[in-house]
């Protein structure tokens, strides 16, 4: 711990960095804490020694150090109530009885990405433990297809499909319609066996290019079973902050919204709001990852925003204490 002196200071630093994204003067600093430059740059110097603060490479200025949030988040942080603009924006969406609870969760993360500028993601158990509902194909060219898998869950999943030869649309739509009849109601884990052992035999009678067809399905039911499931908002808003300036810094955290494995590691065991800061996280050494765990209806899953270090923490913690309370 640091003295209450130095707490208070690093406590103004942060929150106006948050604000501005720009060190704060010591002018600024001396006028609030009532007392000399001198003793403003002394305690700033040893917070810098602690590993609290650290010097830009643009100025001369100290800004917050990894180290410096973690300890702001875990010490003097204090979630606020929601302001009135924030809380009426989410009753909407809570008091809305035409949605499903799965829907308010994704619509809520959706105005919170909004609200704050920063990427959301809702991230649901694995694709496995639903079962299979409906079953549609869209051919886009001779050899390649996307199915539309929809759980009981109401989860809707695309899949590219590649055909290894052309298949006609009549014996597209017959495997499709056999499908829906015979598997609906099964867990999406067991469906590539059922396809081996159910539809394999039946199509192989009248499909000449049984094993094209088969070999697609099969392949797309075995990532689909992988998969877990995810819905992301405001992926681009990371162009919205003055940090990520750099092209290639921005194409690179862009690539990795869209890396499912990295983004599958998101997903929360901890009952808590938890905070991961830089390299905390296993997303990116830039980036902090504020998330918890939601329960609806025995369906558990993962909430969390994505944004650069210098995040509105006591915000953001409010306002997904606000949904994970309401989703009870």
């Amino acid at each position: 711990m640091i003295s209450n002196r130095k707490e208070t200071l690093l406590r103004l630093i942060v929150e106006d960095y948050i604000k501005s994204a720009r060190p704060i003067s010591s002018k600024s600093l001396c006028s609030i804490m009532k007392c000399s430059s001198a003793t403003i740059r002394n305690e700033m110097s040893e917070l810098e020694e602690l590993g609290l603060l650290e010097k830009t490479h643009t100025s001369s200025g100290r800004v917050p150090s990894e180290k410096g949030y973690r300890y702001y988040v875990d010490h003097l942080m204090e979630p606020k109530k929601l302001n009135g603009e924030d809380m009426l924006k989410l009753q909407t969406v809570f008091h809305n009885k035409n949605l499903v609870l799965s829907d308010v969760i994704t619509k809520s993360m959706e105005i919170i990405s909004e609200l704050t500028n920063y990427t959301a993601v809702v991230l649901g158990k694995s694709s496995k433990e639903n079962k299979i509902s409906k079953l549609e194909v869209v051919p886009l060219n001779e050899q390649q297809l996307i199915a539309i898998v929809v759980t009981d869950k109401g989860y809707v999943e695309h899949k590219n499909m590649y055909l290894e030869e052309h298949v006609s649309l009549n014996d597209i739509k017959q495997t499709v319609d056999l499908i829906n009849k015979l598997l609906v109601g099964t867990p999406i884990d067991e469906v590539s066996a059922a396809l081996e052992f159910e539809i394999k035999p039946i199509i192989s009678k009248y499909v000449k290019q049984h094993e094209a067809l088969y070999n697609a399905f099969y392949n797309a039911f075995a990532d689909f079973k992988n998969d877990q499931n995810f819905k992301m908002a405001g992926a681009k808003n990371i162009l919205m902050q003055p940090e990520f300036d750099n092209t290639n810094k921005i194409r690179e955290i862009i690539n990795k919204f869209h890396d499912k494995s990295l983004i599958n590691n998101i997903k929360e065991e901890d009952n808590g709001i938890n905070v991961y800061i830089g390299s905390e996280n296993d997303l990116d050494d830039d980036l902090t990852v504020i998330k918890t765990k939601y329960s609806i209806d025995g369906e558990e899953g993962t909430i969390a925003l994505i944004g650069p270090k210098r995040m509105e923490y006591e915000r953001v913690v409010s306002l997904l204490n606000y949904i994970k309370e309401n989703c009870k």
